[in-house]
């Protein structure tokens, strides 16, 4: 039970830090980073001191060759999702690219973004360490005790998506309605990130997955509007 209560903690403290971070008051705005990231890389924090006592961190940052091919293959994969959902569900001329274009209106302005490269760079590795540490690490290791290795990775992307709930309703669009992007990519993200801990039992493949799709989406080829 005790495990249970931390999970269901580690939820609502992402759910919380969620529904203030994509307020459209926050759009473009350093709170809206600031809420994402100080919540998320504090239990990533307790993570890393949990992997350290239970002699598992080592394991978790090991290095192997072909990690950055595996994650450079997963974020190709991922990215080719993304675009065949904003063609099929959310294209350029339907209500429902407002869904895209009111999630990239909260990541801010493309020419701001280019011209802080190095910042988005170094806030997009804190970031995606704290959450793969804290998703793909410490979430899985008390599912495994609560419900065993084979499934704890599917139940830890179903709960990455339940934490990020509470952006439906906050990236809403008066025409389109609820918006799903977040919820959906994080529960398909997170499947696919936490399979690839469970296969290679360490968190480096998943570490450039995510850190390259995020590059990707954020910076390179935007799903909506002009990139970066």
């Amino acid at each position: 039970m005790r495990n249970v209560a931390y999970l269901a903690g580690i939820v609502l403290t992402i759910a919380v830090a969620s529904h203030f971070a994509f307020e459209v008051s926050r759009a473009g705005t350093p709170g809206f980073y600031l809420f994402m990231a100080v919540p998320t890389v504090i239990l990533a924090v307790v993570g890393l001191l949990r992997a350290k006592d239970d002699g598992v961190l080592k394991s978790w940052i090991s290095v192997r060759s072909g990690d950055f091919t595996r994650g450079f293959a997963a974020a190709a994969v991922l990215f080719g999702a993304a675009f065949l959902f904003m063609k099929t569900v959310a294209p350029p001329e339907s209500d429902q690219a407002s869904w895209l274009a009111r999630l990239y209106l909260q990541v801010g302005d493309p020419t701001m973004l280019r011209k802080s490269v190095p910042f988005v760079v170094a806030a997009m590795v804190v970031m995606v360490i704290a959450e793969e540490l804290l998703w793909r690490g410490l979430v899985i290791s008390l599912l495994e005790e609560v419900i065993g290795s084979s499934r704890a990775w599917v139940w830890a992307a179903v709960l990455y998506a339940l934490a990020h709930a509470p952006t439906i309703w906050a990236l809403r669009d008066p025409v389109a309605g609820l918006n799903p992007v977040i919820v959906i990519a994080a529960l398909g993200c997170g499947l696919v990130w936490g399979g690839m801990a469970r296969k290679f039992e360490r968190l480096l493949p998943s570490v450039f997955s995510h850190f390259l799709f995020d590059w990707v989406v954020i910076m390179m080829f935007r799903l909506w509007g002009p990139s970066v």
